[in-house]
């Protein structure tokens, strides 16, 4: 790991060996119930949106979970965003407000990485949550860089 810069961009190496559990020869279904998944480039005004399970996942997560699809993806509308490279995220704020009060989602899941970076997505979500005028349950989980879930809360509304 290097000593310098964000710890969200430190190198690492994982040793792994080629792993047979979880491999089969039928491939694996994807969860995918939409297009496009970018938070800025969807429309909460969106049919698959309305009166969904949404998760807004950053960028990572799914390449970090190996059971993304079936553990998190499966039966939400998806949205993902990177809060350290993506411009112009006060627009995240008002897509997820919209997404609360336009599309009335049941709930907002939002997976993020254990690196400090990661922690802007979850921000933007609570501050959605505190502006607008329908509170829908949040759930923010926190994933190592192993893929493995450090932290699984609900937020208060």
């Amino acid at each position: 790991m290097s000593g310098c810069g964000c710890p969200g961009s430190a190198m690492f190496t994982f040793d792994k060996k080629d792993d047979a559990e979880g491999v089969s020869g039928a491939p694996q279904a994807s969860q995918l119930r939409q297009w496009p998944v970018q938070l800025h480039l969807v429309s909460p005004a969106a049919p698959y949106f309305q009166g969904a399970d949404v998760l807004l996942a950053a960028d990572c997560t799914a390449f970090a979970m190996g059971n993304f699809h079936s553990d998190w993806l499966r039966g939400k509308s998806l949205a993902i965003a990177c809060p350290k490279l993506d411009a112009d995220q006060d627009v995240y704020v008002e897509k997820l407000k919209g997404l609360m009060e336009e599309s009335n989602i049941n709930t907002l899941t939002v997976l993020i990485m254990q690196v400090p970076c990661c922690r802007g997505l979850a921000g933007h979500a609570a501050r959605a949550l505190k502006e607008s005028a329908r509170k829908v349950p949040v759930r923010i989980a926190v994933v190592s860089v192993h893929g493995e879930v450090l932290q699984d809360e609900w937020l208060e509304g």
